[in-house]
């Protein structure tokens, strides 16, 4: 019998129900959430829909590190809205300022060989530590907290077998770079990603941290390393070696794909605009002229990332065409720099110190000029995610970012002539979690001010579908495509505001929003249908890009393809996800045309195969075959009208 992986390790270790087959649906005990302050209203409005008095996980948090800003009133009075539901409901409440919800997870809550669920797609960052930890939609995360089990489709395991060891200037950034170069941003559902083999152990846990947070990007279900040497040096440090232990996947495991990455190979990468999944050498693009750097977010904010700034920075001045912004990932890395002297450094060399939040990667401030280019350690670069339509952003190293903010130009940092600084992990980390404020042991009043709305009402799906294909789009549609974050994200609280905005993006100028058009479809009785081509649904987890469209009626997406978490937002609100049996097939459909699906509700239930007929605006008909591919249980939800029906 052959040996078994780490991820099928700690599924086995959770299960509650199914079978660990590939493909096969089973259900895991989840021990620990999170939620971040963008999704974490909606998750609660329903956690207390549910009735629930108490969460019933090992550990749920809350993190304030989205919805900063407060230009009006509607973030603060989401905050104090989640200090206090947290509070009545035993959950932790990480306030603004304390840290971005991942780089702070990994610091002081992580556990290896427990599962996280999260309501923000990168959750597994966690993996770094060997967790298994998922991305959800926040209706997922609230009956998780709930004791429910989490429902999931048993991944195949793509082994990435590291070895050797990184060169100076490059960096865990270029490791996932290279992985989304092999593997792309789309096509990877239903997969998990293990890394193993003898360069794992040069690696320290905020560089499998950078590896696994931006897995995120491939579309898997999680990305996972062992917990080792390495992983009880960084837990001693955090004063939390207790929880450690060791965690590897056996010996003789069989994995579904194995990749070899020789790490003395690699050389600095870039995601070039505008998909992660896009990526160059830093060489192939070198020379282009930047106008904006910015160093943060969850994927590269740790304190080994910005203590090599520092010291790169030290003696030498940002170069005058260029704006270089710093986001550190938590209180604990600002307090540990300003300690050792690389704050003074990074304000020496003229960089601009950002609150440690999501901030510029979500387009929340730090937006670059029209017309320049910008070069992140973000996550994502999806268009317009600055915050300025028609960005060009290219996502780099820590290392490829200094370089550039020294040059004025995108620049490979092996020819800057500079010696690497060294690093080597602390002995101890400054720990104060005095930000993270416990819950309540008595009865709390949970605050609402008016910008707090409620879980919108659901209906079932109709027996026959009679709908209006209200938008023909392509590939690697976002969750930002179809939601805008940035300065939008003030309205999540308040769904009917917000759905004003979906498919933003696609408006044209003079003409009636998709949000009107939507509105009135759903107004005559009818339902939307939105149909797109492969990967539907990329990027964020929130499941505000099922909430809305489904406020205005949308009942059916149908693509060629649709990514795991948003399909699961789509089942969870009532708006059925099928699929195109050919690219043929969704070549017959125009915006504007009419599809008709007669008995839904039988044809889903007989099988998966499903017969509708496309009416062109003459009054033509053509016939449509499409299918699904939702379990018994799963029809029964979609079909009544989501979980909250």
């Amino acid at each position: 019998m052959s040996g078994k992986t780490l991820v099928g390790k700690i599924i086995e270790a959770h299960l509650v129900k199914g079978k660990c087959e590939v493909g096969s649906e089973v259900e895991i005990r989840i021990d620990q959430t999170l939620c971040q302050d963008a999704t974490g209203t909606m998750a609660f409005l329903e956690l207390e829909a549910m009735g629930v008095k108490r969460v019933k996980t090992e550990l749920s948090i809350q993190y304030i590190d989205h919805n900063t800003s407060q230009m009006g009133p509607e973030n603060a009075n989401d905050h104090l809205y989640l200090q206090s539901v947290c509070a009545s409901k035993g959950v932790l409440y990480s306030r603004p300022g304390n840290g971005i919800c991942h780089q702070v997870h990994v610091e002081r809550y992580g556990v290896p060989g427990k599962t996280l669920l999260g309501s923000d797609s990168h959750t597994p960052t966690g993996g770094g530590i060997g967790m298994l930890a998922m991305g959800a939609g926040g209706l997922d995360v609230a009956l998780a907290m709930a004791g429910e089990p989490f429902k999931l489709s048993y991944p195949k395991v793509c082994g990435i077998r590291l070895t050797g060891s990184l060169k100076p200037w490059v960096s865990a950034k270029d490791v996932i770079l290279k992985v989304l170069s092999i593997l792309g941003s789309k096509g990877n559902v239903g997969w998990a990603v293990e890394y193993f083999g003898d360069g794992v152990k040069t690696l320290s846990v905020p560089e499998r941290a950078t590896i696994t947070n931006m897995g995120a990007e491939l579309g898997v279900t999680s990305s996972v390393f062992p917990s080792d040497e390495a992983t009880l040096a960084f837990l001693k440090a955090e004063g939390r070696a207790d929880c450690w232990k060791e965690l590897k996947a056996d010996d003789d495991a069989v994995y579904d794909r194995v990749i070899d990455i020789d790490l003395g190979e690699l050389v600095p990468m870039a995601a070039c605009p505008s998909n992660p999944g896009n990526v160059k050498t830093v060489a192939e693009v070198a020379g282009l002229p930047v106008s904006q750097v910015m160093i943060g977010s969850c994927t590269n904010s740790s304190l080994k990332d910005l203590r090599m700034v520092a010291a790169v920075l030290r003696g030498r001045t940002v170069h005058p065409d260029v704006e270089l912004g710093i986001a550190p990932g938590s209180r604990q890395v600002l307090t540990m720099l300003s300690l050792d002297g690389g704050l003074t450094n990074l304000l020496a060399a003229g960089c601009r110190i950002l609150e440690s939040t999501c901030g510029p990667c979500i387009g929340q401030g730090f937006s670059p000029a029209n017309g320049t280019i910008s070069v992140r350690t973000n996550n994502r670069n999806f268009l317009n995610r600055t915050g300025t339509k028609n960005d060009q952003c290219y996502l780099v190293s820590p290392e490829t970012a200094v370089a550039t903010a020294l040059t004025g130009k995108l620049t490979d940092p092996r020819t800057l002539g500079i010696d690497y600084p060294e690093w080597k992990m602390p002995q101890q980390f400054l720990v104060d979690d005095s930000m993270v404020v416990k819950p309540s042991c008595g009865d709390v009043e949970i605050v609402r001010k008016e910008t707090i709305g409620a879980p919108p009402s659901v209906t079932s799906v109709p027996q026959d579908i009679d709908g209006e294909v209200l938008l023909k789009l392509g590939e690697k549609i976002t969750t930002d495509h179809i939601m805008p974050a940035g300065a939008y994200l003030k309205y999540r609280s308040n769904i009917p505001v917000y759905a004003k905005y979906v498919f933003e993006c696609f408006n044209e100028s003079g003409k009636p929003t998709f949000a009107e058009r939507a509105a009135a479809v759903r107004d005559s009785g009818r339902v939307g249908i939105v149909v797109a081509a492969e990967s539907y649904g990329q990027g964020s987890s929130r499941e505000h890009a099922a909430i809305c469209p489904m406020y205005l009626g949308v009942r059916c997406i149908i693509a060629l393809s649709i990514e795991r978490i948003h399909a699961a937002n789509l089942i969870n609100f009532g708006i059925v996800p099928l699929y195109f049996d050919s690219a043929c097939e969704l070549d017959k459909i125009e915006q504007g045309d009419t599809i008709r699906i007669d008995g839904i509700h039988g044809q889903m239930k007989d099988g998966t195969s499903i017969k509708a007929t496309v009416v062109k605006k003459d009054g033509s008909k053509i016939a449509l075959n499409l299918h699904h591919n939702l379990s018994a249980e799963d029809v029964a939800l979609v079909l009544k009208g989501g979980r909250l029906a």
